[in-house]
């Protein structure tokens, strides 16, 4: 199948073995009703993909909701899927899953990442100082202004030690309200050092043109996060991330945002300018 053929939000991409793995948030149910799971999309030339089904959850998984935004990070000799994961009655969470290969079929690993009594969602993975981290977002459903933060993960890829806020989305001049005046969204955190040795961070939410991509950065990973104050992505598209191939730079991101079912993933060849990203 064709890229223009794959139904597909916040798609991700790992580099492995020759091969492009495209995940991303493909359930026709993202928005409610029961998840299906996820599939992965495999390319030698990011023209012609094959499906393969990655997870479905099994009858004793925790949750049967809202699916969304796996990414794969290979670490050590395995393969960690970071998904958030929603069931009634519940707060939704990031989980981690984990598999030997990239399209093979991932299993859970340990209990759900992110704490039990947040509404939390998009859990992405960043080494840094031999450290391992998670950055996610505290969703504005439960604190009106979403945070991005931080924790420190320990050899089994669970949290250790203190949770700590990075920023809150209304700090950037970009973002908009989504409801009312008090209402602010974090989304889709995507981390890579800079060249200049900078970590640039992208990260959706809305803007004057509804949903965007912006860009912060910072020296280390505890901030302070200084907000890029023009978004990279200005309308109807977002929730992205960055991967090299050969000498060339990519975000891939979707768009359009909505109507539902119409979203596709996108490239764009970018260039590192200093502290940021710019379109080429």
């Amino acid at each position: 199948m064709k890229l223009s053929d794959i139904y597909i939000r916040d798609p991700f991409i790992l580099k492995e073995n020759g091969k492009y793995y495209m995940y991303g948030t493909t359930d026709a149910s993202a928005w409610g009703g029961k998840a299906c799971g996820f599939k992965v999309y495999v390319s030698e030339n990011l023209i012609d993909f094959e499906e393969k089904v990655i997870f479905t959850a099994s009858d004793d998984f925790w949750a049967d909701e809202n699916y969304w935004a796996p990414e794969c990070h290979k670490i050590g000799d395995k393969f960690y899927l970071f998904a958030s994961f929603f069931k009634q009655g519940q707060n939704r969470r990031s989980q981690i899953l984990v598999c030997d290969t990239p399209d093979g079929t991932f299993v859970p690993l340990n209990k759900p990442l992110t704490p039990e009594e947040w509404y939390s969602l998009d859990a992405t993975y960043f080494e840094d100082g031999g450290k391992k981290y998670t950055i996610f977002c505290h969703e504005w459903l439960q604190i009106k202004d979403g945070t991005m933060v931080l924790a420190e993960l320990d050899d089994n890829l669970e949290i250790k030690g203190e949770i700590k806020t990075l920023f809150n989305a209304s700090s950037a001049k970009w973002v908009r309200p989504v409801q009312d005046d008090d209402k602010f969204v974090t989304d889709g955190p995507y981390l890579r050092r800079m060249k200049n040795g900078k970590i640039l961070m992208l990260w959706s939410s809305v803007g004057e043109h509804g949903y965007a991509m912006g860009m912060a950065t910072a020296d280390k990973i505890e901030g302070p996060w200084k907000h890029i104050d023009k978004p990279l992505v200005t309308e109807n598209g977002g929730h992205g991330m960055i991967f090299e191939d050969g000498d060339k730079l990519y975000i891939i991101y979707h768009m359009p945002n909505d109507p539902h079912m119409m979203e596709r993933a996108h490239f764009q060849e970018v260039v590192e300018d200093g502290d940021i990203l710019k379109i080429k």
